[in-house]
C-alpha cells in the first residue's frame, strides 16, 4: 500500500477540434452551406473565429470539441470534488468490485503533512496501515465473498485512498473547470490536476484555451476579499503555458 503521485494523460480528443468549433461558429453567422464551411478556414482563420466567439460569450459552439483524460494517483477526496462538474463523463475504479486486501490500497499524502517532517509522514503512513487492517478485518468478517464483502468493508477506507478515472469534458465545460480549479482558492489536489489538464489541452488546441484559467487571467479576480493576491504570478504561469504552444 504505497504512496502514489498524481498523473494525467490526454487519451483522446476531437480530431480537428478547433476547426470543428470554428465551422460551428461560421455556420451561426453566415449563409454558408454545411459543405462550404471549410472553405478558407485555415489554422489562422479558425483561431480568429474561436477568439471572436469566446470573446462574445458564444461558447456553445465549442461544445463540439471533447477531450478525454486518464487520471490516476488521486484521492477519493478529489473524486468528491471533481464529480460536482456535472457536464462531464466519469468512469471510476470501483471500491466494490476491486479487492483492496490483495495488494492493499494506495494513498495520497497531503503536502501540508509532508511539510511537518518525517515523523508526521510516518504517523500518517501508520494510520493508513491501521485503516488497511480495519478493511481486511471487515472483509474477513463478512465472509471474503468478493463484491458482497468489499461493498461494506470499504466504509472504513479513508479519503486519502487512491482512485483512478477516465474523464471526458467538452471545451466549454473545461473553460468553466479551469476558471474554478486553477484558482489558488481551489483545494491543492484538484488545483494541481487542473493545471496539468490545461497544459495537455493547450498542447493540442491552443486557440480554444488561450484565455483559460482563473478569472484573474482575463481581468478582475472573482474572489473579492478572499483573493490570494497572487494574480501576477498566476497570469505569468498561464501565459507561459499558452506561449509554449504558439512558439
Amino acid at each position: 500500500m504505497p504512496e502514489v503521485y498524481q498523473s494525467a494523460r490526454l487519451l483522446s480528443f476531437t480530431p480537428d477540434a478547433q476547426k470543428i468549433a470554428a465551422m460551428a461558429a461560421k455556420l451561426c453567422y453566415s449563409a454558408s452551406r454545411i459543405e462550404d464551411l471549410e472553405d478558407g478556414l485555415d489554422e489562422k482563420t479558425a483561431s480568429d473565429y474561436i477568439g471572436k466567439i469566446i470573446g462574445a460569450g458564444h461558447v456553445s459552439t465549442i461544445e463540439h470539441a471533447a477531450f478525454t483524460f486518464g487520471i490516476e494517483g488521486v484521492s477519493r477526496t478529489l473524486l468528491a470534488q471533481i464529480t460536482r462538474h456535472r457536464i462531464a463523463s466519469f468512469s471510476v475504479q470501483s471500491q466494490r468490485y476491486v479487492n483492496f486486501s490483495k495488494n492493499g490500497f494506495s494513498y495520497v499524502i497531503p503536502p501540508s503533512i509532508k511539510a511537518l517532517g518525517a515523523d508526521a509522514v510516518a504517523r500518517f503512513e501508520e494510520q493508513m496501515k491501521t485503516a488497511q487492517g480495519w478493511y481486511d478485518g471487515w472483509r474477513e468478517a463478512l465472509g471474503s465473498r468478493g463484491e458482497e464483502s468489499n461493498q461494506d468493508a470499504r466504509f472504513v477506507l479513508p479519503g486519502a485512498a487512491e482512485t483512478k478515472m477516465i474523464l471526458t469534458m467538452n471545451a466549454r465545460e473545461l473553460l468553466h473547470f479551469f476558471s474554478l480549479r486553477c484558482c489558488n482558492r481551489a483545494q491543492w489536489e484538484i488545483r494541481e490536476l487542473a493545471w496539468k489538464m490545461l497544459e495537455l489541452v493547450c498542447a493540442v488546441a491552443p486557440a480554444l484555451f488561450s484565455s483559460a484559467g482563473p478569472a484573474c487571467v482575463r481581468g478582475k479576480c472573482a474572489e473579492g476579499e478572499k483573493s490570494c493576491g497572487l494574480s501576477k504570478e498566476i497570469i505569468e504561469r498561464q501565459g507561459s503555458i499558452v506561449k509554449r504552444q504558439w512558439t
